[in-house]
């Protein structure tokens, strides 16, 4: 298990883009109005648009595993919550699963 993403939610896509290129220096890795990336070595940062699920200021892990279908099976034996199964999303499969505290967390396969 590794930590690919920090995603970021955000009001104002072009604003925070600037605020952390400009302003805290990131590198930009991929910009569009509805992802985009830092470099900032192993782990990215991900900004993403604010929404009801997910307010501006909020920020959800992304994992990555290298066996995702064997991931949430474990999991679901340990009683993990998952939000949702492995599902193709954006050319890669994710699920979703709560923390402890209720935090939702995404993982990925390779």
């Amino acid at each position: 298990m590794r930590l690919n993403y920090a995603i970021k939610f955000v009001s104002d896509m072009d604003a925070a883009v600037a605020f952390y290129r400009d302003t805290l220096g990131l590198t930009p890795g991929f910009q569009s109005p509805f992802w985009s990336e830092f470099d900032t070595g192993e782990t990215r940062l991900a900004l993403h648009p604010a929404s009801e699920d997910n307010p501006a200021g909020s920020v959800q892990l992304g994992l990555g595993t290298t066996d995702l279908d064997n991931f949430y099976a474990a999991g679901q034996a340990e009683g993990l919550v998952f939000t949702s199964p492995p599902t193709d999303m954006h050319g890669t499969r994710i699920a979703r699963f709560r923390d402890l505290d209720g935090a939702e967390i995404s993982v990925s396969g390779p």
